[in-house]
């Protein structure tokens, strides 16, 4: 923000012109998209519960290999999970309105200094951790690759690790992009 920008006036959204006025509320009709994100955000939790449950009470008969999948399923729910929390909080904080959480115990470090680009490469990261989780999952199921009742393909393996790639590279390119527009002082 510059030193003007900061002695401005606030001005009140009620003053401007008809059709600006409705272009900026329209920014409302994202809350129930959000909305939407936080019942699957329910979704999983239900899902996280169900697979926790499946492993405690089914660990006597389960292989080290069955609870590592177990595992790495769980840890996948929470990292889509962690999205959603970044994709709704964030989302919010910047495209709809203000959540006014200054000096609120929990409210998140990254927050405060959420925008538009922060929140596209913490995505790309958030991504970028699902597809690692995804790929070592598939890497850890393709042991019984050549078995009858293999999901996994030589060619199925090798699409999912380029894609995997081509996540990374595209999360290099938006950091990239990213610090080519920011000016000198660190500022966008």
């Amino acid at each position: 923000m510059t030193p003007a920008e900061a002695t401005a006036p606030i001005r009140d959204p009620r003053s401007l012109r008809p059709i600006p006025r409705l272009i900026f509320a329209s920014r409302w009709l994202q809350l129930p998209l959000y909305l939407g994100l936080i019942v699957a955000q329910c979704v999983y939790v239900f899902l996280f519960l169900r697979e926790l449950v499946h492993l405690v009470l089914h660990s006597p008969s389960v292989t080290e290999q069955q609870a590592m999948l177990i595992v790495l399923g769980l840890i996948d729910v929470v990292m889509i999970s962690n999205l959603l929390i970044m994709v709704i909080v964030g989302g919010y904080e910047t495209f709809v309105s203000r959540m006014q959480l200054n000096r609120h115990p929990d409210q998140p470090e990254w927050l405060s200094h959420v925008n538009a680009s922060v929140l596209k490469i913490k995505l790309a990261m958030a991504i970028i951790g699902i597809s690692s989780i995804h790929l070592l999952r598939t890497f850890i199921e393709a042991g019984s690759l050549g078995k009858p009742d293999s999901a996994y393909t030589e060619a199925g393996i090798m699409w999912q690790t380029i894609i995997h790639g081509l996540f990374i590279l595209s999360a290099v390119g938006i950091a990239f992009v990213d610090r080519l527009s920011q000016s000198p002082n660190g500022k966008h």
